[in-house]
Formats: C-alpha cells, sequence, structure tokens
C-alpha cells in the first residue's frame, strides 16, 4: 500500500446558478475530504472482494462499469437487489499504479468505474446493466458525463467474461432499440484487465457526505 500525499482544499462544493459545477469543482470537494489518503491496488479484476458479505446462494460474479463520477454511479448502483459490495476505482487504463489526480489529467487511459460483488442468483448480469446501469447514466454523452468531461469520464462496460461481453453487448443493442434514450447510446464494452482501488476517501463518498456532489439517478423509464 502506498501512501498518498496530504491533501488540502475547501470545505465543500458550490452548485453555480445553473445547476451545474465549475470546472474544477469536484476537484476542490476531493480536496475536502483529507488530510491523507491511502492507495491501494487490486490487480485481480474478476475475482471477488474479500470484503463482501456472504452471498445467501453461495455464488458471486464481479461487474465493472463507467458511467461519469464515480461517486454517484456507485450510489445508484449500490441499492440493486442482490449487492454484495461496492468499490469505486480506476479501469480500462495502462498502468496498474494511478492516482486520483493522474486519472484527472484524461491522460492515462482510465475511467472512473464502480466494481460490484452481486449474488447472481438474486440479479442476473442482464438486469443489473438493463434496469439499473443503463438507467442510472445518460448513455449517450460521448466522454463525458453532465458537467464532468474527460474520457475518464466515458460511458464503458469492463467485462470480466466472455458471457459478459455478450449479454452487455444483447443488453446495449436492445437498450437502444426501445429509443428511451433520444439519441445514439456511445457505451464502449471491452474485456477488463487493469484495476485500481481509488483512494479511500472516495469509497462511499455520498454515504460520508449525504450533501456531496452528485448528478446520478434512476430515471422514470425503464427497458
Amino acid at each position: 500500500m502506498t501512501l498518498c500525499r496530504p491533501l488540502r482544499g475547501m470545505s465543500r462544493a458550490v452548485t453555480d446558478p445553473g445547476g451545474g459545477r465549475s470546472k474544477d469543482m469536484k476537484h476542490r470537494t476531493v480536496l475536502a475530504a483529507l488530510l491523507l489518503a491511502a492507495c491501494s491496488v487490486d490487480g485481480n479484476v474478476a475475482s471477488a472482494n474479500p470484503a463482501a458479505k456472504p452471498s445467501p446462494s453461495g455464488k458471486q460474479e464481479v461487474a465493472i462499469l463507467a458511467g461519469g463520477c464515480f461517486w454517484g454511479m456507485e450510489h445508484v448502483m449500490r441499492n440493486a437487489p442482490g449487492v454484495l459490495s461496492i468499490e469505486v476505482g480506476y479501469a480500462g487504463g495502462r498502468s496498474s499504479k494511478v492516482s486520483y489526480e493522474e486519472v484527472s489529467s484524461g491522460d492515462t487511459g482510465h475511467a472512473e468505474s464502480v466494481r460490484i460483488v452481486f449474488d447472481p442468483a438474486q440479479i442476473s448480469y442482464a438486469d443489473l446493466l438493463t434496469h439499473w446501469y443503463f438507467r442510472g447514466h445518460d448513455p449517450t454523452q460521448l466522454d463525458h458525463q453532465n458537467n464532468d468531461v474527460g474520457t475518464q469520464y466515458r460511458s464503458e462496460i469492463f467485462t470480466t467474461t466472455p458471457e459478459q461481453k455478450t449479454i452487455a453487448e444483447f443488453v446495449r443493442a436492445r437498450v437502444e432499440t426501445t429509443h428511451e434514450w433520444k439519441a445514439h447510446l456511445v457505451t464502449r464494452i471491452e474485456p477488463a484487465t487493469t484495476w485500481v482501488r481509488a483512494e479511500d476517501y472516495h469509497q462511499d463518498y455520498l454515504i460520508k457526505h449525504p450533501h456531496g456532489y452528485n448528478d446520478h439517478f434512476l430515471r422514470a423509464f425503464d427497458f
């Protein structure tokens, strides 16, 4: 485990009059979270999280999903039935050792993501994507999500098995044909490679800070 440098900053984020966020708001909100953060790396993207609560069925599966700021994605996805554990981190990049500041540059290839351990006997991978992931963020926004701009905020599904890839492609096509989203879906699908667990102050952020920045919610429509 590597210790990150101490961070300093503001006490809270400030929303602009239009309901958006200034360009560096998230960074300032992050700086307010702590004075010292610990960084850790989990290189095995498909292994279950040791901290996951026991699965009633004895089965576990891992899903890795990106869709904008990982604070909001975590907050939405954790409410899905069958979720045993959830954490935020960085997926899809070239390096297995990166920090929030490095990913925020947009140059590392990583996307802010959530890593979910779930019980497939309680919720299928297809239902997790259909009723939660594709409703919990806007999959029509290319390389950004609302006010968060950059490839690190892209919409992407990182599959952990060939079966997940087949399911993800089917679900994406099905969601597209419903036309509930009025524009073309830009969600990418690729095999999961590197997973870097984000710094501790990012984990459960909106539980620790209920009024913190969040632009994710489940849409009223379903597929």
